[in-house]
């Protein structure tokens, strides 16, 4: 059992804490149960495993799985975990894993969210999860956004980021003129749109665009859309969480989808 903090494995999980080593060393962290299940359940490769002997003890199918497709794995210190996990109450069990070599392909059909300048990680955690639910195709992520790969972005998926298709553009103007040129119709949320979000055809193949949470979507990006809508709000609302704003368009498309 490991339980000195100066073992290489677990200084070197430590720093997958910070943006600049995951970077580095191309690796990222998982942490809990529920996202241990969701990478072994699409057989994500895992670097290393550490859990508490009452972790094992507690889950002892998942640590057979675990121990199958992992290269390696250590019985670790309650300490020791918790120095390694970024949460405050990890639930005993943390992982890391290397980044996909090759970005995931997401097609030019359907429904796919184009993020531009995301910076709160629940906030795209939670749009993954969400866009997995509602049968999204895919997710593009710009370069200047948050770390698709941050533990809270993980966490706040849910384990839907091992499902989703995801990528980061280096240039999304230039994703965003490549989806219009595949057909795709380009849709703006700005709050003084004439449309409203359920004025669209959302049947036909889409990509919505969201901007920063303060300052929302640049002027560039806003000018490629092929129609702008708005979310009607009471008076004195000024805006809605953009993981909020997200869910509207996605399950307004579904419901469109299923009513036919």
């Amino acid at each position: 059992m490991l339980t000195s903090l100066q073992n290489s494995l677990v200084k070197q999980i430590r720093k997958l804490h910070s943006t600049k080593e995951r970077n580095k060393q191309q690796l990222f962290l998982l942490e809990g149960t529920h996202l241990l299940e969701e990478a072994c359940a699409v057989s994500y490769p895992l670097d290393a495993v550490c859990c508490t002997p009452q972790w094992q003890e507690t889950h002892p199918q998942l640590w057979k799985i675990i121990c199958g497709q992992c290269y390696r794995v250590e019985i670790v210190s309650p300490e020791v975990l918790a120095a390694m996990a970024t949460t405050v109450n990890p639930d005993g069990i943390v992982a890391i894993a290397q980044r996909e070599a090759q970005a995931r392909q997401i097609p030019f059909t359907g429904l796919v969210l184009a993020l531009e300048t995301v910076q709160d990680p629940g906030n795209l955690g939670t749009m993954i999860r969400t866009a997995a639910a509602a049968s999204a195709s895919g997710l593009w992520l710009s370069e200047d956004s948050v770390d698709l790969d941050n533990p809270k972005v993980l966490r706040a998926s849910a384990g839907q980021w091992f499902r989703l298709n995801m990528a980061v553009s280096g240039d999304l103007k230039a994703t965003v003129q490549q989806s219009q040129q595949a057909g795709m119709q380009v849709v703006a949320t700005l709050p003084h749109a004439d449309l409203t979000y359920w004025q669209v055809d959302w049947c036909k193949p889409s990509l919505i665009l969201l901007g920063n949470e303060g300052a929302g979507l640049s002027a560039d990006l806003a000018a490629l859309a092929d129609i702008q809508v708005k979310i009607p709000l009471n008076p004195g609302v000024e805006s809605l969480n953009v993981g909020i704003t997200a869910a509207l368009m996605l399950y307004e498309a579904q419901r469109q989808k299923i009513s036919g």
